[in-house]
């Protein structure tokens, strides 16, 4: 699963903040569902700012009054569930990230790990789907049963994707391995709040 992901770091990149239009955000390293993320189209010029809690088109209730629990959405069972599957068809896209985290160990001593790009590579990109509610962007970010990487942190991870994977998500791509060779590093980082923000989440903590 995916519950807390990082900005990324998109200066000098192809998808560079400055080229694509959209007014960056001041980078978090805390996001949280129903923050706003940034999403990625077809081409650069196509990004927008998105709710991270995918609301289908379809809902004709208040936004408070959608309960589902839409922030991630199993890669295996998206096309088929009513609330992904119109934007399975019609709603592609990525959505970049600095990494994310995981937690191991019991309720009230929970460990978080970063879980980060390895090798040289800052920018993870996730395949995510879209839905515009009303007038709201909504989006979710898919995940897969877990990589050697990170199965020893939770059994799920979200679909990683190289470039030739982003063109084919983004192209309607129903391949069952998308992300799967993905590679990331990871390590224990000290507890932090719901609120608590700036890159010293990323720093390296000590477990023992």
């Amino acid at each position: 699963m995916c519950g807390r992901f990082i900005d990324p770091n998109l200066r000098g990149t192809e998808t560079e903040l400055s080229q694509i239009r959209v007014d960056p955000f001041p980078r978090r390293f805390n996001i949280k569902p129903t923050e706003e993320v940034l999403i990625l189209g077809r081409r650069p010029d196509q990004a927008q700012r998105a709710r991270w809690w995918l609301v289908p088109s379809w809902h004709r209730g208040t936004l408070a009054e959608w309960k589902a629990t839409t922030f991630n959405a199993r890669i295996e069972e998206a096309a088929g569930k009513p609330s992904f599957k119109g934007a399975w068809r019609y709603g592609r896209c990525l959505i970049p990230a600095g990494g994310y985290y995981e937690w191991t160990g019991t309720r009230g001593a929970k460990q978080p790990h970063a879980i980060l790009p390895a090798g040289n590579a800052e920018t993870l990109y996730f395949a995510g789907l879209y839905s515009l509610w009303q007038d709201l962007m909504t989006c979710t970010i898919l995940t897969r049963a877990a990589g050697p990487d990170t199965a020893a942190l939770h059994p799920r991870m979200p679909v990683i994707l190289d470039p030739e994977e982003r063109d084919a998500w983004l192209s309607g791509s129903e391949a069952p391995d998308l992300g799967a060779g993905a590679r990331l590093r990871h390590h224990p980082v000290a507890r932090f709040g719901l609120h608590d923000d700036g890159p010293q989440l990323l720093e390296p903590f000590d477990a023992a």
